[in-house]
């Protein structure tokens, strides 16, 4: 019952604030003597406000997702820009008011689109070099790639993925560790658009592995998943420890969504001596991997709120939203991610991968 009464109060909390922008948009749009007909541009509206769950579905219904995608932003500045024309129509109220007014929003969202679209399909490499005091047997130095957040599918593309390998291969990696969310929920556009052949150009000298995420959890179709991947040259780790070239250690651990992941404990070498490094998707603990003798601990999810001023609220929710941090002995990344969840919008935060230098040198 209480579910069903907070599931009703979100519905019409919504369906209010649905109604107050479009009242206000057209409102506005009447100041250009436009011909719209209320009840046209209701239904439109509507569509618009229902689009991404209309595509939910059927995969035929693409262009309702991909359209109902944008209808985010309005919503996420919505809530800034639309109070403000009314108050500014409360204090001057004309048709000269609306007219300027709605205007000016009109050209903000313009600005928005703009500017937002370019951070999201302008990646850029971020770098950093960590000393792990460790011996790595014959290794002194490795270039790890670090990448998150993909959310392959309709608008984080075949083409922005091919990005991210270009931009890759540029820092001629020892290994790349692809920390989760790697779809955005369904697998089903990786596998149509043929995605895995733009993955296997990826070139390592010790191979690409990956986690999955919450977003593979929601599309519920994880074993697909990893076999397109291992299609595509990822080697999916999912609870597992391996080690490579006898030198060191990968760990990739199962989400937090999953409830009966094991602990990292329970994945921790037999081998203290080698270097350890860990793939968690969520970093929501950063005590227990320090305390464990983690080395590099990388993870995602966080999209460092993606769009301003979202990063107010990960700044809160987690130790590290975004960067990197020694905590104790232990070097923790986190990346905004190379793609989105939503629009393929960023502001406050740019599509990134990390380029990372790990040196080796027991003292």
């Amino acid at each position: 019952m209480k579910r069903i009464s907070i599931g009703t109060l979100i519905i019409t909390m919504y369906a209010l604030l649905v109604y107050y922008f479009g009242y206000n948009t057209y409102q506005w749009l009447q100041t250009w003597n436009l011909p719209i007909h209320p009840v046209f541009f209701g239904i439109l509206w509507s569509l618009l406000a229902l689009g991404y769950i209309i595509g939910k579905f059927s995969h035929r219904l693409k262009y309702f997702s991909m359209i109902g995608s944008y209808w985010f932003i309005v919503m996420q500045y919505g809530v800034i820009l639309f109070p403000i024309t009314t108050i500014v129509y409360l204090l001057w109220p004309s048709q000269q008011t609306i007219f300027i007014a709605g205007n000016v929003i009109a050209i903000v969202f313009l600005a928005i689109f703009i500017v937002g679209t370019y951070m999201a399909f302008s990646p850029v490499v971020r770098y950093k070099t960590i000393h792990v005091n460790k011996d790595s047997s014959s290794h002194r130095e490795l270039k790890v790639v670090l990448g998150s957040d993909f959310h392959l599918g309709l608008l984080s593309n075949k083409k922005h993925l091919q990005r991210f390998v270009d931009l890759a291969n540029e820092e001629q990696p020892d290994i790349v560790l692809l920390a989760g969310d790697l779809v955005d929920d369904d697998p089903i556009w990786f596998v149509k658009d043929g995605m895995s052949v733009v993955m296997r150009q990826l070139k390592t000298t010790y191979g690409v592995y990956g986690v999955v995420g919450n977003h593979e959890y929601y599309g519920r179709k994880i074993p697909l998943l990893i076999e397109e991947m291992k299609e595509a040259g990822v080697q999916m780790l999912l609870d597992e420890t391996i080690c490579i070239d006898d030198a060191f250690y990968v760990s990739g651990r199962e989400d937090a969504t999953n409830g009966k992941r094991k602990s990292l404990e329970s994945l921790k070498p037999d081998n203290e001596e080698l270097p350890w490094f860990v793939m968690d998707h969520t970093p929501y603990n950063l005590n227990t991997p320090a305390q464990l003798g983690v080395d590099l601990h990388v993870s995602g999810h966080t999209h460092r709120g993606q769009m301003w001023p979202n990063h107010v609220f990960t700044r809160r929710l987690f130790e590290l939203d975004h960067g990197h941090k020694l905590k104790g002995s232990m070097h923790a990344f986190v990346s905004s991610g190379f793609g989105f969840w939503g629009p393929p919008i960023r502001l406050g935060s740019r599509s990134e991968i990390w380029s990372i230098t790990v040196r080796f040198s027991k003292k």
